[in-house]
């Protein structure tokens, strides 16, 4: 499963068929891929929608 999220995340364009396949051979099932590839893409919109707009993390030191 990490290995189909970093790919997803790095290289989305080169996903293929094989990569899916790959999962269902390690037991996830039609819906649990398309959770992590939607947990995926969505934490990768989200980072992406911060950095084009400057936001800075909260200092959390007091």
């Amino acid at each position: 499963m990490l290995d189909y999220v970093a790919r997803l995340t790095r290289t989305p364009g080169e996903i293929a068929e094989t990569d899916v396949e790959a999962l269902r051979t390690h037991g996830f099932d039609d819906r649990a891929i398309h959770d992590i590839c939607a947990v995926t893409a969505y934490y990768a919109f989200v980072n992406r929608i911060a950095d084009g707009l400057g936001v800075q993390l909260e200092d959390k030191r007091g």
